[in-house]
């Protein structure tokens, strides 16, 4: 099934909605440039594919359809925004409840509160009012967007005895990597406390590495 048949008429607003989210985290970035400061590395998005859709649905056990989607679903819209540090995760979060064309439904800190398998980014579920598209941002940073990238690949091979333990190794790297992210969130506050300067939002007591 292509986009196109299942989305219908809602697939320009939908496309419409995620060119708008895009220039609007484009915007933010921007406002950056001339102190040198780079907070997102890089960003993208998507639709959810109509197969994808209909997964969802049934594992949530809601009515297979694209209604339904609309009506339960924030992430048909989804944006990935990849920061440099945990700071920056936390800082982008902050811009965005202030967007006056953004509600803000749920947001889910996966930094604090890491899912069993490791997993850590920061989700905002959110409407956009001008368009009354929902959508999902997922911020994170470059080094657990890295570790979700290859787990997400990992997922969805098939089942091997060896599973259990590609699980723990999975949420050993997860831990690892969430350490990495600290020791660099570190380095930096130093080198701003030495010029000067100094972190706005702190994230020491946010992120859990044994999580």
């Amino acid at each position: 099934m292509t986009y196109e048949e299942f989305y219908g008429s809602a697939l320009p607003q939908m496309k419409q909605t995620e060119q708008e989210l895009l220039d609007k985290i484009s915007a933010y970035t921007e406002t950056f440039e001339e102190s040198g400061v780079k907070p997102v590395v890089y960003f993208c998005s998507r639709l959810k594919s109509p197969e994808s859709v209909l997964r969802k649905c049934r594992v949530q056990e809601i009515e297979p359809s694209v209604e339904s989607a609309f009506e339960n679903l924030f992430d048909l819209i989804g944006i990935r925004v990849v920061c440099a540090f945990a700071s920056d995760v936390y800082r982008m979060a902050e811009w965005l409840r202030k967007q006056p064309d953004i509600k803000i439904i749920r947001e889910k800190d996966y930094y604090a509160y890491p899912k069993p398998n490791g997993y850590r980014s920061y989700h905002i579920q959110l409407n956009h009012l001008t368009s009354g598209m929902p959508a999902e941002i997922q911020i994170r940073t470059i080094a657990t967007d890295f570790w979700a990238t290859l787990e997400h690949q990992l997922k969805y091979k098939k089942k091997i005895p060896a599973e259990r333990m590609i699980r723990d190794e999975l949420k050993r790297c997860a831990d690892e990597i969430a350490s990495v992210d600290i020791s660099m969130q570190t380095i930096r506050e130093i080198i701003q406390e030495s010029l000067g300067c100094s972190e706005e939002i702190p994230i020491h007591s946010r992120i859990q590495v044994n999580g």
